[in-house]
């Protein structure tokens, strides 16, 4: 980073981190929305117990191969800005934010596994589905997801938005939005359905304001 002469500092992160965050955030939004299509919850999924829909295994198919690329994506953002945010990062707050991405990462692995185990399982050749191992599976792979996963989003976002708003390399705006998109994984995710997709939205909107301020920043130091 870069202190101007009023004391404000200037993110000059790699246009990579930014892009990085761009896809991360598209990549998991899709893979959120494929396994909610793909794997029912509350009256739908007791009516049609197991994969009785080959949409929806394609559904969940296509987000199991999606979600690795999305956690490598995740892991290259969370890299690019610790490596810029540079000396001046809070030792706490940035240890935070490192173990809290880390943990969602692995945890959204978990899921991730935990889901494709449902869809192995429950759906062998010449076999009947087993109710049973459906609705474990499904609990399961859902709990990991909305419980644990995007618990520790809230905690990653939230240490972002602090050491954001207190380098100011983050707009008040955007504070104030990870601020409330910590909040709502933290006590709606598990409640409210679709609920975790505020975190790839907060994610994109942190790329293109990277993006954007890393594109400002070469224009104005560009010779010509």
């Amino acid at each position: 980073m870069e202190e101007t002469g009023t004391g404000r500092r200037t993110i000059r992160t790699p246009r990579g981190a930014g892009l990085a965050g761009v896809i991360f955030a598209l990549l998991l939004a899709a893979a959120m929305v494929l396994v909610r299509l793909g794997i029912p919850e509350g009256a739908e999924a007791a009516a049609a117990p197991g994969f009785t829909d080959s949409v929806r295994r394609d559904a969940l198919r296509a987000a199991l191969a999606l979600v690795p690329f999305a956690g490598i994506f995740f892991l290259w953002f969370i890299g690019a800005i610790r490596a810029h945010v540079g000396a001046g990062e809070d030792k706490f707050l940035a240890t935070v934010f490192l173990g809290s991405g880390l943990v969602f990462t692995a945890t959204m692995f978990g899921a991730a596994a935990a889901a494709s185990a449902v869809l192995v399982v429950d759906h062998p050749a010449d076999l009947p589905p087993v109710p049973g191992t459906w609705d474990f599976g499904r609990h399961f792979a859902f709990t990991l997801m909305t419980e644990y996963a995007m618990r520790m989003a809230a905690v990653f976002v939230s240490s972002m938005s602090i050491i954001g708003r207190r380098l100011r390399v983050l707009p008040r705006w955007l504070t104030i939005v990870g601020l409330l998109t910590a909040l709502t994984l933290l006590f709606a995710s598990s409640n409210l359905p679709w609920a975790e997709l505020v975190f790839p939205a907060w994610s994109l909107l942190l790329g293109v304001h990277i993006l954007t301020v890393n594109r400002g920043a070469r224009t104005r130091t560009d010779p010509a």
